[in-house]
């Protein structure tokens, strides 16, 4: 038996729940005498007829009517690929392996993923933290779909987007006497026990370079590896921490509070994705939702 024609397979459930060919050409919207065409190439492919006429309606052979169910089901069938393959085509299903920084996806990256997530509800996402270099090798080796990742970034197997910058601020217990200042100079740190992190990291040298610039001496009193952390300390009354402002905003309370540092030092973060292989189609639309959630977030901030 040659291959089935769907066409001819809808023809034949139409007429069956509409009783004539006419009908059935409305509802398809096709013409009467290509239904019929339709509906002859499917008899000769199966080698027996499937409708006698009686007046003016079509009624089914019995064969036909033992054909029905399976009929109905195919196409059933037929209708659910189709729905799934929009919904794949539309980004509405599938999974997101995330890679970024415990307090960048802890801070801003958590609203844009929420927002993302009331859009497309039948989507999974899955978001680990890594040191920057492991980042780098897993995005690039598509073990995980994309990343965020502080610039500039140079490895060969990525794609850097930029996407989110912000200035470095002074976190500073509430009652400390800074805290009521409006900026914060580097002179008026010379005395400050300091809380630092990313050393060695192009953000920390820079700051280190306009220090030694502006004849300040750092008193570094402890090192830390997460805002989180270097917050908590901020709060014990340890010291100053130096930061940059979207990722400490969510712990600011009572005990803490921002004030923006003179010089500005702009913090930068991108986002990435393999450079092995085209940007895969919801990576695509999840970048452009970040995209669109980040730029508004800095229109509303200006």
């Amino acid at each position: 038996m040659d291959s089935l024609n769907l066409k001819s397979l809808e023809c034949f459930q139409t007429i069956l729940q509409t009783g004539s060919a006419t009908a059935a050409a409305k509802q398809l919207g096709i013409t009467q005498p290509a239904v019929s065409r339709l509906i002859q190439v499917l008899e000769q492919q199966l080698g027996f007829a499937l409708f006698y006429r009686e007046h003016s309606r079509l009624i089914p052979t019995d064969e036909a009517r033992h054909l029905e169910q399976e009929i109905a089901l195919l196409l059933s069938s037929v209708e659910r690929f189709k729905a799934l393959a929009n919904s794949v085509a539309k980004s509405e299903l599938g999974s997101l392996k995330i890679v970024a920084p415990a307090s960048f996806s802890a801070g801003p990256l958590s609203s844009a993923v929420a927002s993302f997530m009331q859009l497309y509800p039948s989507i999974s996402i899955s978001i680990d933290a890594h040191s920057p270099q492991m980042a780098r090798e897993l995005v690039a080796h598509r073990s995980v779909d994309c990343g965020f990742i502080q610039l500039p970034e140079t490895h060969p197997g990525l794609v850097c987007q930029p996407l989110l910058s912000s200035n470095l601020v002074c976190a500073i217990p509430s009652q400390h006497k800074l805290a009521a200042e409006t900026v914060v100079e580097l002179s008026q740190l010379a005395s400050e026990p300091l809380i630092m992190l990313g050393q060695g990291r192009p953000t920390r040298i820079r700051l280190e370079k306009e220090f030694n610039k502006a004849g300040v001496r750092m008193m570094v009193r402890l090192e830390t590896h997460t805002v989180a952390t270097a917050c908590a300390y901020v709060k014990k009354g340890l010291g100053i921490a130096i930061l940059n402002e979207v990722l400490a905003e969510q712990y600011c309370d009572q005990q803490l509070v921002l004030v923006p540092l003179r010089p500005e030092i702009q913090h930068q973060y991108g986002f990435i994705y393999s450079a092995y292989a085209p940007m895969p189609r919801l990576v695509a639309r999840f970048y452009q939702h970040c995209l669109a959630h980040f730029s508004a977030g800095t229109s509303q901030a200006s």
